[in-house]
């Protein structure tokens, strides 16, 4: 009996401290800072990093720091400020969502914080502030994580925060998410371009102070000063915004925001971008010398900030990002989802002076483009021509029991179809979801219609019945439709990749929707003078068909020759 009792016993002992551990309630492990798992740190790098919006403070500031998960999520942790090399906790913690609690360590009302509960974390946020008094110096962040009970590292730490009494921004400017101005327009150009700054813009190597429709971004640093200059200017309505990644996609990325406020003035942001929803506005923190101005749409910034760089994988230990320029529409300083991005095609080291390339179109991006184009100003275009003007070649023959030029429209427009379902569903695979803006409402609708046109074809009544008219006006006016919304959304994508300051991809496009549109009224033309004019035989009419067809066929190859050349150089 006394056996069981004391297995009993046990059991609750154990199952309190598991409850105790899984809570957060680790105030145990405030000295050294080893979860009480009766196990091993682990020895390999931590696939976990803290990171702060801070280079430097004084007494009485507050710094955001972050614990981040790269691709492993943790579901315990326990985080102090320390002196650097010192080993007793400093200052106090808020928290700033429920998944963190504040614990009192060494006495200290709130100078760490832990988690509340076992779940999967990928991100934690606390808010830490600095002793008004005492002898400060520089501090270091430090972190225990927790992947499960036996696996965990100690001491993730920081980069190191300078303790500096003289720090230009007051104390409560960290609790500022952004600074408007109303000032004189921001003259940023493209001097020093590759000499003493990185720049990266679209259209490649534009100058803001010549051309209005380029997209900006410099970078300068300053030998042993951690201090970066940025500037940034485009034309947009809303806002536009630069960023620096560890990729090339939206998320976890450190991200400067120029726009407009409620006010209508332009207020410079500093945000953290956490994927599709819209990004963390974060305290402006070290940032100086900030410039802005709005000039017929054409915004601009420019600041100096000495806050580190955060992301998720970099932690502000790396000097290597991608850059990011994307702007869109706002509403009353709340930005929207960006209508244009523009991303580097290689990671950048901003303290080497350089000129960037974009990111070129995936590959899969490209083959959808090019699909679209032939589905929709070719194989789509003929089929409608032979179906509306040339039934009248090779009248009297039949294979399968139906008309030659039947045969060929269904052909065609088969092609199409199947070329626009390719493309749809490349789209898609490539781009993982919704990627927002007008094109790709109409590609969606555009690829509807195409797929039912053939349904209700298969369904239709029969030449002679009283209702065919029902079929044949529908079946044409869809199919004027879907070519009118496919025109429109291969604009609107051409645009994706029309990279040069005098957009020829979109002129071009231009051009061949004028010469369609003039083959089909000399096509319209022709066959109203046929119906009116009895003197011309059959096999005139049949040959000057023929001769616009060709005429159709060879100027509609020359210029998907040049899109498809213009699409596959983007």
């Amino acid at each position: 009996m006394d056996r069981y009792i004391f297995i009993i016993v046990l059991l609750a002992c154990v199952l309190r401290a598991v409850r105790c551990y899984s809570s957060g309630k680790v105030t145990g492990a405030c000295d050294n800072m080893i979860p009480q798992h009766k196990k091993g740190a682990q020895q390999s790098p931590a696939p976990f990093s803290v990171t702060t919006d801070r280079f430097s403070f004084k007494g009485g500031d507050e710094i955001i720091v972050r614990l981040l998960a790269a691709s492993t999520p943790f579901t315990g942790f326990i985080l102090q400020a320390r002196e650097v090399g010192g080993s007793s906790p400093l200052g106090s913690f808020t928290v700033t969502s429920g998944e963190a609690q504040p614990l009192t360590c060494n006495g200290l009302p709130n100078s760490a914080i832990s988690h509340t509960s076992n779940s999967l974390k990928s991100s934690i946020q606390g808010i830490w502030r600095a002793p008004t008094s005492g002898n400060l110096n520089s501090i270091q962040f430090s972190a225990s994580f927790v992947k499960d009970y036996s696996t965990f590292w100690v001491e993730v730490r920081s980069s190191p925060v300078t303790y500096n009494i003289a720090t230009a921004s007051p104390a409560s400017s960290t609790s500022v998410t952004s600074t408007a101005f109303s000032s004189s327009e921001v003259s940023n150009s493209s001097t020093g371009c590759d000499s003493t700054k990185v720049c990266f813009s679209q259209p490649l190597n534009c100058d803001p102070g010549v051309s209005p429709d380029c997209y900006f971004l410099s970078a300068m640093t300053s030998l042993g000063d951690t201090a970066i200059q940025l500037e940034m200017t485009g034309p947009s309505d809303g806002y536009i915004a630069i960023g620096f990644s560890d990729d090339q996609r939206m998320g976890n990325d450190d991200i400067y925001i120029c726009g407009r406020d409620s006010g209508g003035l332009i207020q410079l942001q500093h945000a953290f971008s956490t994927g599709k929803k819209t990004p963390e506005i974060l305290p402006l923190g070290n940032v100086s010398d900030v410039k802005s101005s709005v000039n017929n749409s054409i915004i601009s910034c420019s600041f100096t900030t000495r806050n580190p760089i955060s992301t998720q994988r970099s932690g502000g230990s790396s000097s290597l990002y991608y850059l990011m320029i994307v702007h869109g529409p706002s509403n009353n300083g709340i930005i929207g989802r960006h209508t244009g991005t523009f991303i580097s095609d290689t990671k950048v080291d901003i303290s080497s002076p350089q000129i960037v390339t974009s990111e070129k179109e995936p590959p899969i991006i490209k083959a959808h483009g090019s699909l679209m184009l032939i589905a929709w100003m070719t194989t789509g275009s003929l089929g409608m021509i032979i179906a509306r003007y040339l039934k009248g070649v090779a009248k009297g023959k039949h294979y399968f029991g139906k008309d030659v030029w039947f045969l060929v429209h269904v052909f065609l427009m088969t092609l199409t179809v199947a070329a626009t379902i390719i493309a749809f569903i490349l789209a898609f695979s490539e781009v993982g979801g919704w990627s927002g803006g007008v094109h790709p409402v109409l590609g969606c609708i555009v690829m509807i219609l195409a797929f039912f046109q053939p349904i209700g074809a298969m369904f239709r009544c029969g030449p002679h019945h009283h209702w065919r008219f029902l079929f044949n006006w529908s079946h044409a006016l869809n199919a004027v439709a879907i070519k009118g919304l496919a025109v429109a959304a291969i604009f609107t994508g051409l645009s994706y990749f029309s990279t040069s300051e005098d957009s020829w991809l979109l002129k071009v496009m231009g051009g061949f929707v004028g010469w369609e549109a003039t083959m089909y009224i000399l096509l319209e033309f022709h066959m109203r003078w046929k119906h009116n004019d009895h003197t011309e035989s059959a096999s005139e009419s049949t040959s000057m068909e023929l001769v616009l067809l060709v005429l159709f066929f060879l100027g509609n190859i020359a210029f998907l020759v040049a899109l498809l050349v213009g699409i596959g150089s983007s």
